[in-house]
């Protein structure tokens, strides 16, 4: 898929369509959702048909997609009827290719077998499941729609409707007033034989409901040594269970890691659409508006709905490649100058070289930021 809306020929094989909807906002989230008691489906696909128009008109003849995610907010309120239209609407723009990976992001209650048999007729064949946690007074701390056995009719829907690649979503480092243990959380999750989890620290992000509860001092984010203990304890139970740490905050049976994602992390062009969608032309960022009227509004106006981009310098694009590089467990190319300070990390236990390659350890990963800022401090010097 190309898009001239900018004057650039890119070629896309990767497409993210956020939607937006929520029940309710969860405690924690920053995301832009737009919360809805009646999920306004057909005024929904309306607008993101014509943003397709209006940005990638001429583009059929592109690229296959190799990956096409919704996520949001939580798709999996478009209903059956409601995702399968949106697929049908990505279709009459773009071609997939026939083994995309096309996933969708879906709370527990919202799956019901006939609502994934739906799916999967219309080309879903994988699903990223909203858990959290396993325990009911976290769930409704966190102001979580599900209870603990709707993600056990989830699963059930999962195996009934014919999807067998799907993501559990768990976080970790809750604030200290908030008990939880950890390590039956991780116990109840593996026991669910998911292909793929994924795992969260919680940062408190402004303007959230637990912003104002720190605020108010009635919460405090966790200390360094509780979320180093509940990463390293994820990273060990996981690698027990055979699960892969691929980048740092996912874990997959051989075979199941996510495209898409991976494709963020290999810094290639991604089409991103709907409310606050970013993408990535391989030079620089582009975002949409983040509030759902506004971006509808200006849409149904026959106007792009840019909210705002920058381009990336080669500095820029050099320290993000290192970042993400990091993040994974392919690592980075290291050059003979790195030497001095790449060797002191070995010693350390923070990661090891294979092939040339710079490849952080789990506790190498607890200091990415100090450790990427350092490398890219020493690099500058050459």
């Amino acid at each position: 898929m190309t898009s001239p809306a900018d004057g650039r020929s890119v070629g896309y094989r990767h497409v993210y369509v956020h939607v937006p909807f929520c029940a309710r906002r969860c405690s924690y989230c920053d995301f832009a959702i737009a919360v809805r008691r009646v999920t306004p489906v057909a005024d929904f696909l309306e607008a993101l048909a014509t943003e397709l128009d209006l940005r990638f008109t001429g583009a059929t003849a592109g690229l296959p997609l190799e990956t096409l995610y919704f996520g949001g907010g939580t798709p999996s309120r478009l209903g059956a009827d409601g995702l399968a239209r949106a697929i049908q609407v990505l279709r009459q723009q773009v071609v997939l290719s026939p083994d995309v990976e096309l996933t969708v992001e879906a709370n527990p209650e919202d799956l019901t077998p006939s609502t994934v048999a739906a799916w999967r007729d219309a080309g879903v064949n994988r699903i990223s499941l909203g858990v959290q946690s396993f325990d009911p007074a976290v769930l409704t701390w966190m102001h979580r729609t599900h209870d603990v056995a709707g993600v056990y009719r989830a699963v059930d829907a999962l195996a009934a409707g014919g999807i067998a690649n799907w993501s559990l979503d768990l976080i970790y480092a809750l604030p200290p007033e908030v008990p939880r243990d950890w390590s039956r959380d991780l116990s109840m999750a593996i026991e669910l034989l998911p292909p793929h989890i994924s795992a969260y620290g919680l940062t408190i992000e402004g303007g959230t409901p637990l912003d104002r509860w720190r605020a108010r001092g009635e919460v405090h984010e966790a200390d360094e040594e509780r979320f180093e203990s509940d990463f390293l304890s994820a990273h060990d139970r996981f690698a027990e269970a055979g699960y892969v740490q691929y980048e740092v905050s996912n874990f997959a049976r051989p075979g199941h890691e996510s495209r898409h994602n991976s494709s963020y992390w290999r810094n290639v062009p991604y089409l991103g659409l709907g409310p606050g969608a970013h993408g990535f032309d391989g030079q620089g960022r582009r975002w949409n508006e983040r509030e759902y009227s506004r971006w509808r509004e200006r849409v149904l106006g026959n106007e792009d709905p840019i909210g705002g981009e920058e381009e990336l310098s080669p500095e820029q694009h050099a320290l993000e490649a290192l970042y993400v590089g990091l993040r994974t467990r392919n690592g980075v190319a290291i050059h003979a100058t790195d030497a001095a300070v790449v060797d002191r990390w070995i010693e350390k236990g923070w990661g090891t070289v294979h092939d040339d390659r710079l490849v952080l350890s789990p506790r190498g990963w607890l200091r990415l930021d100090a450790l990427v800022s350092a490398l890219t401090e020493h690099r500058s010097r050459y």
